[in-house]
């Protein structure tokens, strides 16, 4: 066993047992235990555990990425006070003010990732179960928690004539390699549509003007062609399986920013303005938003009564 392949077993098994736990649930309930439909339900039941625990992550990183937004008035002027130095000392003193800010506003530049970072690992090792299907069938292997029988179930499972196992590099001259080739190009052009139409959709809803116009927005721009690309690519060496998984992952994450975008917006952002006047049509106060600092209350100024003014009291003087 490998580097990679140690690392990613304790994954491998989880993946494994969420996968059995919902398939026993839909035969319970009557599917076929060798349908491709179980199988595919079964992968979006783990999609919908992994990204329901991921919820409280979700949340701080919203607070990083406003935290982030905040932030970046104080960074262009620290960027502009060490501007032209390149000495060891004040690019050390840079990062150290860059740190403080960071610490003080409560966030850092890889909060935003933290999502995607925790969900790869279950990528991996869902990927190397779907891959190993095939190797493990023909030897009576079991893989993680799924039985030798299973893992033939699986193999054998197909949706609208693709096997679950199979992927666009590897579908030409395999059985039903036409409707492999078709449905994989299918769910290829899903995933990576549905993750660009996330990313714009907080650009062009969820940011103020001044985010926008920022140096993190100009890589965060870069990036939202060079990700769904990049997946786009690496979508023909996917299972069918897999970009189910991903695609399924990519729609929950849109139904989630939809529901942040709306009810949770930006500071600032034309989705803040929005809610502030659907609010304000209803009648309802506006409330603070999430990451949004909340206005100190104004000292009171005690105000002199206005009456009659007093007369100073003149002293007795002493007798003569």
């Amino acid at each position: 066993m490998g580097f990679f392949d140690t690392i990613l077993f304790p994954f491998k098994w989880v993946v494994s047992w969420i996968m059995w736990i919902f398939h026993e649930g839909f035969v319970f309930l009557g599917m076929d235990a060798a349908s491709g439909w179980t199988w595919t339900l079964s992968i979006i039941g783990l999609v919908i555990v992994i990204r329901a625990a991921l919820i409280p992550v979700f949340v701080k990183q919203i607070k990083a990425q406003r935290g982030m937004q905040s932030l970046q008035p104080d960074l262009r002027k620290l960027q502009q006070k060490y501007k032209g130095k390149t000495d060891q000392l004040s690019r050390q003193a840079m990062t150290q003010e860059q740190m403080a800010l960071y610490k003080k506003h409560g966030t850092n530049p890889f909060a935003a990732c933290l999502p995607m970072l925790i969900q790869m690992p279950f990528f991996f090792a869902l990927f190397q179960v779907l891959n190993g299907v095939s190797n493990a069938s023909a030897g009576g292997e079991g893989i993680g928690a799924l039985t030798p029988a299973a893992i033939t179930q699986f193999d054998e499972a197909t949706i609208l004539g693709a096997p679950l196992s199979s992927s666009l590099l590897h579908g030409f001259g395999t059985e039903g390699h036409t409707s492999v080739v078709v449905l994989s190009i299918i769910m290829i052009i899903a995933m990576t549509a549905s993750q660009f139409i996330t990313q714009k959709q907080i650009m062009s809803k969820n940011m103020s003007e001044e985010a926008l116009q920022s140096p993190f927005m100009r890589q965060q721009k870069m990036m939202l062609y060079v990700l769904p690309l990049v997946f786009g690519v690496g979508g023909i060496n996917f299972p069918i399986g897999v970009l189910i998984y991903w695609t399924t992952t990519n729609l929950w994450t849109m139904a989630q920013q939809f529901f942040v975008i709306r009810r949770m917006p930006t500071p600032g952002s034309p989705a803040a303005k929005a809610l502030a006047e659907r609010r304000a049509r209803k009648g309802l106060p506006m409330v603070p938003l999430l990451g949004e600092k909340k206005a100190e209350p104004a000292e009171e100024v005690p105000v002199p009564v206005k009456g009659q003014r007093q007369q100073p009291q003149r002293k007795n003087r002493k007798k003569r």
